[in-house]
């Protein structure tokens, strides 16, 4: 008679010898020409950022052209509407130059790294991705992680030059670089729009899981 450690041993066997029949399967060659997850345009600079701007926005994302330094803190200063401090990534971090010490002289402090408090988070990115309007943001030294996801709103500061086709023109970039998102950064993440979600009752929640609102910062264009 059959025991339940005999029952449960035998189950695991026969799972084991169903997973080595696959073997075939899982050593076949990779394919000759990989297909993009999104097809593949020629695009002038101007028109890459056109497709990344129309992408974020329909996702719920605000996307603002903004000139340099002054514009910038003027929008910035627009969205912290009267709070007087925010998360930030260390200036040396950010495409913008002494932005901590400009919003210090107008009354805004920087608040420290994972205050709870802070309504609005300010970031830099590594990268943006044309075809779905996602940013891409690498956490380390001075690129706080808290900053992207714990306030309410998260302004991300961009360059044109930072925005990519797509996601395997970054992986592609990646590959180039040794992977260095990965293998230097404490962690790696893809933004798409602000957090949402619709899992209970298919009613739509913003802010579930990070930034009710995201704000794009398109420096120069």
């Amino acid at each position: 008679m059959s025991t339940a450690r005999d029952r449960i041993l035998g189950r695991l066997r026969e799972a084991q010898a169903a997973h080595a029949s696959h073997d075939s399967v899982l050593s076949r060659e990779p394919v000759a020409i990989p297909r993009n997850m999104i097809p593949p345009r020629e695009h002038t600079t101007e028109q890459r950022i056109d497709q990344f701007v129309a992408a974020a926005e329909s996702l719920g994302g605000f996307v603002h052209r903004v000139g340099g330094l002054g514009e910038a803190v003027e929008q910035i200063m627009t969205l912290l509407d009267g709070d007087t401090k925010a998360l930030a990534w260390d200036d040396a971090q950010l495409p913008l130059d002494d932005l901590r010490g400009t919003l210090e002289s107008l009354g805004v402090g920087i608040a420290a790294h994972a205050d709870e408090e802070a309504r609005v988070g300010i970031t830099g990115v590594s990268a943006a991705l044309a075809g779905t309007g996602s940013l891409v943001l690498e956490s380390g030294t001075g690129r706080y992680r808290a900053t992207s996801l714990l306030p309410d709103l998260h302004i991300a500061l961009l360059s044109p030059e930072q925005i990519l086709p797509d996601l395997d023109s970054w992986a592609e970039a990646q590959r180039g670089a040794g992977y260095s998102a990965f293998r230097d950064s404490s962690n790696t993440i893809i933004i798409s729009g602000p957090s949402k979600t619709a899992d209970i009752g298919h009613e739509l929640v913003k802010g579930a899981h990070g930034p009710r609102e995201l704000h794009i910062l398109l420096l120069g264009a």
